[in-house]
């Protein structure tokens, strides 16, 4: 079980489109992962469950591997306590935190799950990306679209969401 946390790598997810015609297994797996609005974001890590969830709903969704930076800028920037309060070094200290760097190597250690942490909202609400998406949102990132898998080049759309 330790080898696993040690190669599980975190995987940063945002909804990209709406579900007004989708079918109903994607817009239940989309609850399930608590994606209920456009541009919003979670982190979870690669595991096998999760990577069936985000196949189901891959034409909705864009994902890829996130860098300890841009989770560190996430958790400064666009985290939420309950009541949509800012996340600050008081409530870190109170987890045992020092700073958000911090927090962040914990999240990318697989010691910390953002999810789960208490009285902290679960998704992180971005803005739409800075000079718009550069391809269709209903074409996959391979074919010159935005949805799908999409590797480190997520970390950039990331910035420009925040």
């Amino acid at each position: 079980m330790a080898q696993q946390t040690e190669n599980q790598k975190q995987i940063v997810v945002i909804r990209i489109r709406g579900t007004i015609s989708a079918l109903r297994e994607a817009r239940e797996t989309l609850s399930l992962l608590r994606l209920d609005h456009t541009n919003h974001a979670i982190l979870i890590d690669d595991r096998a469950s999760y990577k069936g969830m985000l196949q189901r709903v891959n034409s909705y969704v864009t994902w890829g591997e996130v860098t300890k930076e841009t989770i560190t800028e996430m958790l400064e920037k666009r985290a939420r306590l309950l009541g949509n309060k800012k996340l600050t070094t008081e409530y870190l200290e109170k987890l045992g935190f020092k700073a958000f760097e911090e927090l962040a190597d914990a999240i990318m250690a697989g010691k910390a799950e953002h999810g789960k942490l208490p009285f902290m909202t679960p998704v992180f609400k971005l803005h739409p990306p800075s000079k718009g998406f550069k391809g269709n949102v209903k074409k996959s990132f391979k074919a010159g679209g935005e949805a799908g898998y999409r590797g480190e080049a997520i970390n950039d759309l990331v910035k420009r969401m925040i």
